[in-house]
């Protein structure tokens, strides 16, 4: 259910996957489709599509149907792919939670970075540098035309820094493992074309009970600044580790959201005379997927989630935790106070 970018590529790598078999296709208006995913059944609806009796439902409808989907769909008996966030408040993803625990059925959480060799070994690194951490993150999109459509239908429902701050929250609780404990949100809204209530523009930033700090900032818009516009960066007292863009990446391109390009690691420990015991190394991430391969990853993860029988407790209860200090923090920004989680 719900055929956009991310639905369309999720379908393709259903499609390109002998573990599956698509049975349905549904989306609320008419969309075209690729050639490869054109003789598929198209559903009037999501209670046609459950009619059907499928062993997995893939929710990438817009944010404030996944719960009620999410959780018809696991009473039906099917196991469930949500696209994040996992739900429009902390309530409803409880809620979802709870009836995968309920159900026995799997529950997978579209956090896609967790499928991404590159990504791993960032966390990886930085977790080695060890606490406390200072961790820089944004992903600021220049966007136009279409684009732009997409995002504006996004603010309908969500706001930028809870529609992809739920990633990189998740990054950060991966890197931490601490228990964030205050968060303080603040946004602007940059444009006439969304509601007087939706920013287009926000910032959080993260208080973690080991003294690890965040931040991360989202923007969408024809207006948003190229400079500066993808920030990934890990301190702690032993160094740094980096992700380093190539030049002239921008950030309409979809791959960019993903892609590392390179990671820089940097070593804090100096000789005797004050100089760096080491110089800094960069290890290359050429060869790295692109968005489609990531899809493709991420659903043959589901598969083998379901057949292995994967214990998915850590991975449900980290998208319940996300969302609540995104969430947090746009409640922040709208009562312009700090909130203790």
């Amino acid at each position: 259910m719900g055929l956009g970018q991310m639905g369309r590529s999720h379908a393709l790598a259903y499609h390109a996957n002998p573990g599956f078999e698509i049975v349905g296709l549904g989306n609320r208006s008419a969309v075209e489709l690729p050639e490869a995913l054109q003789a598929y059944p198209r559903l009037a609806s999501f209670e046609e599509g459950l009619a059907l009796k499928p062993d997995l439902v893939s929710i990438n409808t817009y944010t404030d149907s996944h719960a009620d989907f999410a959780v018809a769909a696991m009473e039906a008996g099917a196991h469930v792919f949500v696209e994040k966030p996992l739900a429009a408040n902390v309530a409803d993803a409880r809620r979802v939670v709870e009836a995968a625990q309920r159900t026995g059925r799997k529950l997978v959480i579209g956090y896609i970075l967790r499928h991404h060799p590159s990504w791993v070994e960032f966390i990886r690194l930085a977790r080695e540098l060890g606490p406390p951490f200072v961790m820089r993150m944004n992903l600021n999109q220049q966007s136009s035309g279409s684009a732009w459509e997409i995002h504006k239908r996004l603010m309908e429902s969500t706001s930028p820094v809870v529609d992809c701050g739920v990633h990189y929250l998740d990054v950060m609780l991966q890197i931490s493992d601490a228990r964030p404990v205050q968060v303080r949100g603040m946004g602007v809204r940059l444009t006439p074309e969304i509601a007087e209530t939706q920013v287009n523009f926000g910032h959080l930033q993260v208080l973690f009970e080991d003294g690890s700090i965040g931040w991360y900032e989202a923007g969408w818009g024809p207006m948003i600044s190229e400079t500066a516009f993808f920030v990934k960066d890990v301190m702690s007292p032993n160094g740094s580790v980096s992700i380093v863009m190539n030049e002239g990446a921008k950030s309409a391109d979809i791959d960019t959201h993903t892609k590392t390009a390179t990671i820089r690691l940097h070593h804090a420990a100096l000789d005797a005379g004050g100089r760096f015991v080491q110089p800094d190394s960069l290890v290359s991430m050429q060869g790295e997927p692109g968005h489609q391969e990531l899809c493709d990853a991420e659903q043959a993860f589901v598969l083998r989630a379901i057949r292995r029988d994967v214990d998915l407790t850590r991975h449900m209860n980290d998208g319940v935790r996300s969302l609540e200090v995104v969430l947090a923090a746009d409640r922040s920004m709208r009562e312009r106070r700090a909130i203790d989680l």
